[in-house]
């Protein structure tokens, strides 16, 4: 196998964006569409949980394929693979709930030790877990693997605040809306860790997106909007197509190589 030139580590670096206001934006609405349209598929389609999940995770191995193998950061293809990624992470825990039976206490707990663990591995291995030096494929793999635990994890946690903890989609946002302001704050603020402030926004903005998510399309009887799976699916989608079209236009979040 060919090693690795500097000059293609350099290229690599295009293939994570920059960390901005639009960035955090599409990663809200992705996990909106992970919550509502793993729903939309499984309960409105007819999939079926376990179609669903075989359909989705298939789709997922294909363009993350396309995404290892690309050489240089493309908005459209890096968002799919979070969209995707959003979504079944969404199904891995629904699985495990609602298939197998396990309290989401121990998901949560399960997913914080695979994600601890995904984290370990990963600064043994480079010695660093800043998004902005992922220019080697082991390095992207575990990126990869850490953002679907942060994912599987903000279903269990967000479900387990939601509905476990009765405290209801709209308190449930305004709690991870809190703590994601807290955690900016004291990046902002204090100086803290730029890297541990930015794996904690990632995991809170996955419950805070699917309690967003939850609270527009579920009932009014059940603590939601009554906005329904499909407009809210539709608006979601559409809100991340014209933020990638944006994107791929400026190339404002793109990494410049020197």
């Amino acid at each position: 196998m060919k090693s690795m030139t500097r000059k293609d580590e350099m290229q690599m670096l295009n293939k994570v964006p920059e960390v901005m206001i639009v960035f955090w934006i599409i990663k809200i609405l992705c996990t909106t569409v992970g919550e509502t349209a793993a729903d939309f598929l499984n309960v409105n389609l007819n999939f079926g949980l376990t179609g669903t999940s075989l359909v989705m995770s298939a789709f997922l191995a294909v363009f993350l394929v396309m995404q290892l193998r690309s050489k240089k950061y493309i908005p459209w293809l890096y968002w799919t693979v979070v969209v995707l990624v959003s979504i079944v992470g969404t199904l891995i825990t629904d699985n495990l709930v609602d298939n197998f039976g396990i309290a989401l206490k121990t998901t949560t707990i399960a997913f914080s030790l695979a994600l601890l663990v995904t984290f370990s591995l990963w600064y043994a291995k480079e010695k660093t877990l800043s998004i902005h030096s992922i220019f080697t494929r082991q390095r992207e793999l575990f990126y990869w693997a850490a953002i679907l635990f942060t994912f599987a994890l903000g279903t269990a946690a967000g479900d387990l605040v939601a509905e476990g903890l009765s405290l209801g989609y709209a308190n449930s946002t305004l709690m991870f809306g809190g703590m994601i302001v807290i955690a900016t704050m004291a990046y902002y603020g204090f100086s803290a860790n730029a890297i541990l402030a930015f794996w904690i926004a990632y995991i809170l903005t996955r419950p805070l997106g699917a309690s967003i998510g939850d609270y527009l399309s579920q009932s009014v009887g059940n603590g939601g909007l009554g906005l329904g799976l499909a407009y809210t699916n539709a608006a979601f989608l559409s809100a991340i197509l014209a933020l990638v079209i944006y994107l791929t236009v400026t190339r404002r979040d793109a990494k410049v190589t020197v």
